[in-house]
């Protein structure tokens, strides 16, 4: 029996720490929806804005894929496996915590500030050694199709996690169309990073979500100005 749900952006937990706003799709810190707690092993995404100057200090995870996708600025990290670097547009982060990581995330510019999207996916075995990734993928490598950004496999250069999932982004407007088959038992999470877009009929903003489970394939069009995830989850 296929469902759908549309997630609007509005009804999302929002925090404003002054140096950072935050969007929460799901349950995070002192927001709790006991309807939103996850979807599948999908746990956090979070739309985060960060102030010119300011960040996250170091602070630990555990046994967690944590996943960062810019959407404008730079962001720098620093973590206890010796990764740094500084992530931009395009670029795709995948830190995997394991069995214990510290790190740290900044905005770097003293005049800019930083809009990205953190996701946290729990993984399917605990304890791991704590590893860093990161890939870039240009706007034309997503423009009218999805691109697949991380797998449990490295498919088609995309980072691994260490689960049995997909993401996908994309980048629509006017005609450009495209679609996924899903699996039967699987579920899919669309989140629209920007602009808007249909999916399977839906009409979705930025901020939006269609959650589905048990749906054969995901058709998504009429794009305007829209980046947009899917996550084809267990």
């Amino acid at each position: 029996m296929s469902m759908q749900e549309i997630r609007r952006g509005k009804e999302r937990g929002y925090a404003d720490h002054g140096w950072l706003k935050s969007f929460h799709s799901f349950s995070f810190a002192d927001y709790f929806d006991p309807h939103h707690v996850q979807f599948g092993p999908l746990r956090v995404i979070n739309e985060d804005r960060v102030q010119p100057g300011q960040g996250f200090g170091t602070h630990g995870h555990r046994d967690m894929e944590i996943i960062s996708y810019v959407l404008e600025g730079a962001l720098a990290h620093k973590d206890s496996t010796g990764s740094a670097s500084t992530i931009r547009p395009g670029d795709v982060q995948r830190m995997s915590a394991g069995s214990g990581v510290q790190h740290s995330e900044f905005n770097p510019s003293p005049s800019e500030g930083v809009h990205f999207l953190q996701i946290w996916i729990h993984p399917n075995r605990q304890g791991i050694p704590p590893s860093y990734e990161e890939k870039k993928f240009s706007p034309e490598d997503k423009r009218g199709r999805l691109r697949l950004i991380a797998s449990p496999d490295r498919a088609e250069g995309s980072v691994l996690i260490h689960q049995d999932a997909r993401v996908y982004a994309g980048l629509f407007s006017g005609k450009e169309s495209a679609t996924l088959a899903l699996r039967p038992e699987g579920r899919a999470y669309v989140h629209v990073a920007r602009g808007a877009i249909t999916a399977n009929d839906v009409e979705l903003q930025a901020g939006d979500a269609l959650k589905l489970s048990g749906a054969a394939e995901l058709a998504l069009g009429q794009g305007r100005d829209a980046e947009v995830l899917v996550f084809d989850l267990p």
